[in-house]
C-alpha cells in the first residue's frame, strides 16, 4: 500500500537564516503567519508527524488541535546537525572556512562539517523514519512538519537526482510538497 505524505517546512525563525541544524529556535511572528497562510484550506490528513524542534512542533501542536488529529513527534525528522557550523551563515563561513564550505557545497556526502553529522547517516536516519511510518500508516495521509534539509533529501530521492545535486534543491520557508511512498520504498513527487 501507498503512504501519502504532505511535507511542510517550518517558517522563519527568531535567529534567522544560516545553518540552524539542531539549534532549537522559536518561530517569529512572520514564521507563524507563513505557516498559517500555507495551511489555509490544506488537508485532509489522518495524523500529523513533526520534528520535535520547536520551530516545527509548536505549529504542529496548534494544527493538531484545530483539526482534532493525533500528533507524534519523530526525532529522526530533525534537521542535519552541522556541528561547528551551526548558527553560522554561508557568508560568515566564506570568511573563515571557504575551502571546506566549497567542498561541502560541491558534494555534501563527501565532506562533513567539523563535528557535524555525516550526510549518509542523516539519509539513513530520515529514510528509516519514513520506512517506520509506512509500516505503521500505509494507506493513510500524513502531514510531516519538518526542515529544509529533510525535504531537500526526500525531493532529491523522488527526483532521482545524483547525490552531488542535493544542495541544488531549494525548499523555502513554509513550503509544502506532496510525495507518495510505496511498499518498495520508492518516493514519488506529486504535482
Amino acid at each position: 500500500m501507498t503512504l501519502h505524505l504532505e511535507l511542510l517546512r517550518h517558517g522563519e525563525t527568531e535567529l534567522g537564516g544560516g545553518l540552524r541544524g539542531s539549534l532549537d529556535d522559536a518561530l517569529t511572528a512572520t514564521g507563524w503567519a507563513q505557516l498559517r497562510d500555507a495551511m489555509a484550506n490544506a488537508g485532509p490528513w489522518q495524523r500529523l508527524i513533526s520534528s520535535p524542534l520547536q520551530r516545527c512542533a509548536r505549529f504542529a501542536e496548534e494544527l493538531a488541535q484545530q483539526h482534532g488529529l493525533p500528533l507524534s513527534l519523530e526525532p529522526d525528522l530533525q534537521e542535519l546537525h552541522f556541528g561547528e557550523w551551526e548558527g553560522r551563515s554561508a557568508a560568515e563561513l566564506m570568511q573563515t572556512d571557504a575551502d571546506d564550505l566549497g567542498r561541502f557545497w560541491a558534494d555534501p556526502y563527501a565532506f562533513t562539517p567539523p563535528g557535524g553529522e555525516p550526510l549518509l547517516a542523516f539519509e539513513v536516519r530520515v529514510l528509516g523514519a519514513l520506512q517506520r511510518l509506512h509500516a505503521l500508516h500505509a494507506g493513510e495521509r500524513l502531514l510531516l512538519i519538518t526542515h529544509g534539509g529533510v525535504m531537500r533529501l526526500l525531493l532529491a530521492r523522488a527526483r532521482a537526482l545524483p547525490r552531488s545535486a542535493l544542495l541544488q534543491v531549494n525548499v523555502g520557508y513554509a513550503e509544502r510538497l506532496r510525495l507518495t511512498l510505496d511498499g518498495r520504498g520508492t518516493l514519488r513527487e506529486l504535482g
